[in-house]
């Protein structure tokens, strides 16, 4: 059989008989989630030396090459490829580091046991974010696996460090070119099975230094300058941070509002909504004074500040210096960490989940905005349409007890099966 021979019997493949295969192996599937959970890997207390090999070797059985490549050896990457040089090229991005299980007697059950039950999976990132990886894992092995013909490939990004701000992880991998020429990327966060990530909140540390002059604590308020007092009068005012509101284009506006709809239904405080389209600000850490009988001298703060999509660097800036006005021997700097960052509903990536997702769960599936961050904007700073959709089950994530449902995985892994035939060509 000539190579060109060879092509033609491949692309017979179907994208019904690869969806059969995919439904075939579901117990694959759930082992393959149950495994990974098996492997502790927290981070930054532990090591991901262990489950990074294991996926290593899970693509290598699978006969999918693989390398691992990194900046630091305590957090590798790994990257595979299937597929031609030429045509779309999708991104499957995923992290196997779990934030540490904490106190174990807040458990029910061993959190790296990794147990099945009838509708469960159980342990530490089951959601947050191995079930995930997993249907990544299995989606890209199923394709292997029917000898389709893709046109053009799927790249696969498996970090070990995203729970630590992924310095070491997606981060490294966008800055140094491995993220290059992609036009599509699916990150396997867990989302709600409706909900579909395309947007979230940019961010930066605000920190404001206060020097005031020390004295003896009993002349307190007659004597000296009290770091502390002064800078709270400073912090006071920084909600003024909170009315400025994102800018928005007429073609987000859907997706603006489903976002409002989801914090509303998920977080349950009235005009909790309002989140997503204004700036947050929370003094999240504040140092000063050395001893209880000394005015103190030094006073710090860092505010962990949210941006939402639209805002610039210059209305934050002057929300705070107008916060400073007509205060003296206070100090800030700011720490920008990202922009709030989007990807447009109309972009293939985003209608081949939707339509998928609304197939095999049979309701609606809306994209939406995120209020917090991950490593979607580092593709997404990069032009790459970029969106988030993965199992899980919100209310164990950094918590205690955390599960996945069984459905929720298998389905996810079989939504991406069919999305990756839609996007490669495959009929």
């Amino acid at each position: 059989m000539t190579m060109k021979e060879r092509r033609i019997d491949m692309s017979k493949v179907t994208r019904e008989e690869i969806y059969e295969l995919a439904k075939s192996k579901s117990g694959e599937l759930i082992k393959l989630v149950s495994d990974l959970i098996r492997i502790p890997s927290e981070n930054p207390t532990g090591t991901q030396r262990e489950v990074v090999d294991f996926v290593k070797n899970y693509l290598t059985e699978a006969g999918i090459p693989c390398e691992e490549v990194s900046c630091n050896p305590e957090y590798p990457c790994v990257l595979a490829k299937i597929g031609s040089d030429e045509g779309f090229s999708v991104i499957l991005n995923g992290h196997v580091d779990v934030v540490p299980a904490g106190d174990r007697e807040q458990w029910d059950f061993d959190p790296f046991s990794g147990e099945v039950t009838d509708k469960l999976i159980l342990g530490r990132g089951t959601s947050d974010m191995k079930a995930g990886v997993a249907g990544l894992l299995f989606a890209m092995k199923i394709l292997a696996e029917s000898k389709a013909e893709l046109n053009g490939n799927i790249r696969l990004h498996i970090v070990s460090d995203e729970e630590s701000g992924g310095e070491y992880g997606s981060r490294w991998l966008c800055e140094n070119g491995y993220a290059d020429g992609g036009n599509a990327c699916l990150i396997a966060e867990p989302t709600s099975n409706n909900t579909i990530e395309i947007g979230q909140k940019g961010g930066l540390h605000l920190v404001l230094k206060s020097k005031g002059k020390s004295a003896h604590g009993s002349l307190g308020g007659f004597k000296g300058d009290n770091a502390i007092i002064k800078l709270s009068r400073v912090l006071d005012k920084l909600q003024a941070l909170t009315k400025i509101q994102g800018h928005y284009k007429d073609s987000q506006a859907n997706a603006l509002k489903n976002s409002k709809l989801i914090a509303e239904q998920e977080i349950g405080e009235p005009g909790i909504g309002e989140v997503i389209s204004h700036v947050s600000a929370n003094v999240g850490i504040i140092n000063g004074g050395t001893r209880p009988n000394m005015v103190p001298d030094y006073c710090e703060a860092i505010v962990d500040v949210r941006l939402p999509i639209g805002v610039d660097h210059q209305e934050i800036i002057d929300t705070v210096n107008s916060c400073l006005e007509g205060t003296e021997g206070i100090e800030c700097e700011f720490h920008w960490k990202s922009e709030g960052n989007y990807t447009e509903e109309t972009e293939a990536i985003v209608q081949a989940i939707k339509k998928n997702a609304e197939k095999l769960w049979g309701f609606e599936v809306i994209p939406a905005y995120q209020w917090a961050s991950s490593d979607a904007r580092e593709y997404r700073a990069l032009g790459i349409p970029t969106i988030q959709y993965g199992p899980s089950n919100t209310e164990g994530i950094h918590s205690y007890n955390e599960n996945v449902d069984i459905e929720d995985a298998v389905n996810a892994s079989q939504i991406y099966v069919l999305s990756l035939c839609d996007l490669m060509g495959i009929q």
